[in-house]
Order: structure tokens, then C-alpha cells, then sequence
């Protein structure tokens, strides 16, 4: 396998006309395909309203958790992964090595945040992220999942967790390689990946240092604005 992924279907020696239309494909497939934003779809079709319209205001599972329960949330997650890890294998399969698999991901993140379906308003691309690390790298995804899961544990903020977790991810990245050495354009895309989600999360930030953020298992819908 891992030698199939190191020549991919379009080779390294593939005319750059062809190489160019690969690259393409890595970016705008991935991005449709995280335009798919569950979250807006299950809302609509389960509970004929728009999840942007409660409490968050955010397009994603764990505004499904608070405002529709675990079932929605569930299968929110669940679609949410799914697109990404099905990006992140157009990446891997379609071009040598795994790089364009990280920019694959990357742009799955951008289409479920501004997904052009929804007219550009989406959610902040955590379990995108999350499921493309679990393909990119499982052990990179596990030791990010504790650490999450401690400090939402501790903290009871999953915005915190999420931060931290984004922070580390092209850290932990660039040390620990599954399968090819790191390159400029791998660990661009990591921390790009890093900082999106950073970006993404920059109310929460602002009401984590005021102290009005959100806690898990509570329902405030007044400080999550």
C-alpha cells in the first residue's frame, strides 16, 4: 500500500498538464465535498429549522448536541467525518506521496466552514479535522483525541480543547511520521489546518478570557453569540 501511495495514480513524471488538473482535483472536490455541511442538512430535514439560527449560531455537532440531543449530534459527527476522510483518500490516491492528501483536507475544512452550499456559513471543521488527522496520521490523531478529551474533561470548554489540540497538531505532525518524511508543502498545510481552526475559534477565545464561554453539558444560549 504504501508503495501505491508513494506513486499515486497520477505520477510524479505525469505531464504538468495532467499533474496541474490532479492538484485541482484536491482542491475543489474536497472543498464540495466539505460544503456538505450535516449539520445544516439534518436540521433542516429532521427538525425543519436551521442549527445556525440556535444557540451558537455554529454549523456543527456539538451546537446539534445542545440545541437537537445526541442523535442529531451523532449523525452530524458521523457525516462530517466521513467527508473528510473521503477527501483526505483523494489525496492519497489520486497523487504520489501524501501531501496533496493534507491540502485535500484542508480544503474539505474551508468548504465546511464556508460551505457554498449554505451561503457560506458553516461550522469550525474540528471533526473535519480530526478525521483527516486519523487518516494522515492515526498516532499524531490519538495523542491530539487524550489531550482533548483531558481538557475538556478538566476544563469542561470544548472550544479549549479543540484550541490546544490545533496548536499541536502540526507539532506533533512534523516529529512523528506514519508514512512519508515531512515537505514544505505538508508542513505548510498543517499548520495552515492549525491556524484555521485557531482562526474559526476567535469568539470563543474572546469569551474564554472574559469567562462567558459555554461549558459542555450546559445549555447557555445567551453567552454563546
Amino acid at each position: 500500500m504504501k508503495e501505491f501511495l508513494a506513486t499515486g495514480i497520477i505520477k510524479a513524471d505525469s505531464s504538468i498538464a495532467l499533474y496541474v488538473m490532479g492538484i485541482l482535483v484536491c482542491i475543489i472536490v474536497p472543498y464540495l465535498l466539505g460544503s456538505l455541511n450535516f449539520a445544516v442538512m439534518i436540521s433542516k430535514t429532521g427538525y425543519h429549522d436551521d442549527i445556525r439560527t440556535h444557540g451558537s449560531g455554529n454549523a456543527g455537532a456539538t451546537n446539534m448536541l445542545r440545541t437537537h440531543g445526541k442523535k442529531a449530534a451523532a449523525l452530524t459527527f458521523l457525516g462530517d467525518a466521513l467527508k473528510a476522510v473521503l477527501s483526505v483518500c483523494i489525496g492519497l490516491f489520486l497523487m504520489p506521496g501524501d501531501e496533496f492528501a493534507y491540502v485535500a483536507a484542508f480544503f474539505c475544512m474551508v468548504g465546511h466552514a464556508f460551505p457554498i452550499f449554505f451561503k457560506f456559513k458553516g461550522g469550525k471543521g474540528v471533526v473535519v479535522a480530526a478525521a483527516s488527522m486519523l487518516v494522515l496520521n492515526p498516532i499524531v490523531c490519538l495523542i491530539c483525541i487524550a489531550i482533548f478529551v483531558i481538557i475538556v474533561g478538566f476544563t469542561k470548554y470544548v472550544s479549549l480543547g479543540s484550541i490546544i489540540a490545533a496548536i499541536l497538531f502540526p507539532l506533533l505532525n512534523y516529529k512523528l511520521n506514519v508514512y512519508f518524511l515531512p515537505t514544505a508543502i505538508k508542513t505548510v498545510f498543517c499548520i495552515m489546518m492549525g491556524i484555521f481552526i485557531i482562526f474559526l475559534h476567535r469568539k470563543n477565545i474572546s469569551r474564554l478570557l472574559n469567562g462567558t464561554e459555554s461549558k459542555i453539558g450546559k445549555n447557555n444560549p445567551k453567552n454563546l453569540k
